[in-house]
């Protein structure tokens, strides 16, 4: 019998903390977000103290378990921003800030040690996300602090040390440092020898959905949890948004449409390719094949700061800039009367991994105004991702036939159609907004018996609240304009890198 019915997800994202308490259905019964601070000190540096993970994590926690009866709740598990990490000394505690997965610093280093045998052992294409290149980065820049580490942890090894006095995570959430060999799920020697590191520097790796330790009776007290409350390993943000939504068989795949756009797919074999990344699923022994474009609503966003104009309240409406723009970008045709956006303002990740690569209007001409603008916005990142899902469909050998939608944008009614139209798939809007942090939920009830195993926990409580079919008509006209649009970067590529030489 399980310890309790309720069970706490945590998620230590980019910005906050996120406690929620599930049931055994995927209601959220109470919930708090606790934020903290990011700090960019120079130009492709990302850095955060990593004391604020844990402050936030038990703020959050503590104010989201006031409203509920905590001796029904079972377990606790964490989801949390990937390849991020800090090290630390003898005694637990930060050397330096922690370096995030947004850090571009270590260019070089990428440049030097991605090769195509790391591609292979980690999944990780070439690129400076992976924390193992910025640990090389340490160790050239920084060796004074590298001769001082005891551990390197990742976001969910920092609080799992810090909740239970155990420095383990699971190889999930480890995975994306580039430390990983995706075959065996454990810790690869040889990248890790390159970097100055031992095994015992590291926190032990365990399946997610295992229990990696217990509450110590401080720590409960404080958060006003019972003792000895079961920790169970979670996994990075991304393969729990994916086990949130319920995928957990090939054939389908989510996408987070956030100010960068993931998508991910479930699959029981080990691939690698450029078109996508391959990361350890949240359910152990598969592989998460995920694709991931730095431009989505941050894109929006931009056009509505920068160029829009769109003030609600001078019309008297009660809607928001984005929702104004987008009925009037409604009553256009597809194609925007052939305006044409390639949505690299955050450089091109798969499959092209080129950060010199930059965002494109293509077709401006007299007629074209804000709402074209807006709804070019819209089919660019809907193009962008067809041409995504079609590489990891080939790669994968299994066709993925429908997409759950999640995120800020999967608010949008224009835009789910685009997609569903785009991709000539039908496209599901998941039930629950918080669907990373109900991955970590559907880990915990496994875990605790709650549900029998982590598929069936999945399916009791993950689901879909809209369905958009794609139009046939539509189809085709996009499929002509998909043509076109898959032209433009081969086209623009050596200009973006001379555009780099001489305008850095």
């Amino acid at each position: 019998m399980p310890r309790g019915d309720l069970v706490i997800g945590v998620d230590c994202s980019t910005t906050a903390a996120k406690a929620v308490v599930w049931d055994g259905q995927g209601v959220a019964l109470a919930q708090h977000r606790q934020t903290f601070e990011l700090s960019q000190p120079r130009s492709g540096y990302g850095e955060q103290n990593a004391e604020d993970w844990i402050a936030a994590t038990a703020a959050a926690v503590r104010r989201a378990v006031q409203t509920v009866d905590t001796s029904r709740i079972g377990a606790l598990c964490i989801t949390h921003q990937r390849e991020s990490f800090v090290c630390l000394d003898d005694g637990g505690r930060p050397l330096r800030p922690a370096m995030l997965w947004l850090d571009t610093r270590a260019t070089a280093e990428v440049e030097q040690y991605g090769t195509q045998a790391v591609h292979e052992v980690t999944g990780k294409p070439p690129n400076p996300t992976p924390a193992w290149y910025k640990l090389l980065w340490l160790a050239e820049h920084e060796p004074d602090t590298m001769a001082r580490v005891a551990k390197v942890v990742d976001v969910q090894g920092f609080l799992v040390g810090r909740l239970t006095g155990r420095w383990a995570t699971s190889w999930a959430s480890a995975d994306p440092l580039g430390l990983v060999d995706m075959r065996s799920f454990d810790y690869d020697d040889g990248l890790l020898g390159a970097c100055g590191l031992k095994r015992d520097q590291l926190p032990e790796l365990a399946p997610p959905g295992s229990v990696v330790g217990y509450l110590a009776d401080d720590v409960a007290a404080d958060l006003g949890l019972p003792c000895g409350l079961p920790v169970v390993a979670g996994a990075g943000d991304g393969q729990c948004a994916q086990l949130g939504v319920g995928i957990t068989a090939p054939g389908r795949a989510y996408l987070n449409l956030g100010s960068g756009v993931v998508s991910g797919s479930f699959t029981p074999d080990y691939v690698y390719g450029s078109e996508f990344r391959t990361l350890a699923a949240a359910i152990p022994g598969g592989y998460t094949v995920e694709t991931f474009m730095g431009g989505g609503t941050v894109n929006l966003n931009w056009f509505v700061d920068k160029f829009a104009g769109v003030d609600p309240r001078a019309l008297g409406l009660d809607l928001t800039a984005e929702q104004i723009l987008e009925t009037a970008a409604a009553q256009l045709p597809p194609g925007a009367d052939g305006l044409m956006a390639l949505p690299y303002w955050a450089g091109a990740l798969t499959p092209y991994w080129d950060h010199h690569a930059r965002g494109v209007l293509l077709g401006l001409t007299g007629i074209h105004g804000k709402s074209h603008v807006y709804r070019a916005l819209l089919e660019g990142v809907a193009f962008e991702q067809r041409l995504l899902t079609d590489g990891a469909e080939h790669a994968l050998g299994t066709p993925i036939e429908d997409v759950i939608v999640l995120g800020g944008g999967s608010r949008s009614k224009l835009w789910c159609q685009i997609i569903s139209d785009v991709l000539c798939r039908r496209v599901l809007v998941v039930r629950e907004p918080e669907s990373t942090c109900l991955g970590a939920g559907v880990l915990a009830a496994a875990a605790v018996g709650i549900h029998a195993s982590i598929g069936e926990a999945a399916e009791a409580m993950s689901g879909t609240s809209g369905c958009y079919e794609p139009d046939a008509a539509t189809m085709g006209t996009y499929s002509d304009l998909y043509a076109v649009y898959r032209q433009i970067y081969p086209a623009t590529r050596s200009l973006f890198a001379q555009l780099a030489e001489v305008a850095p």
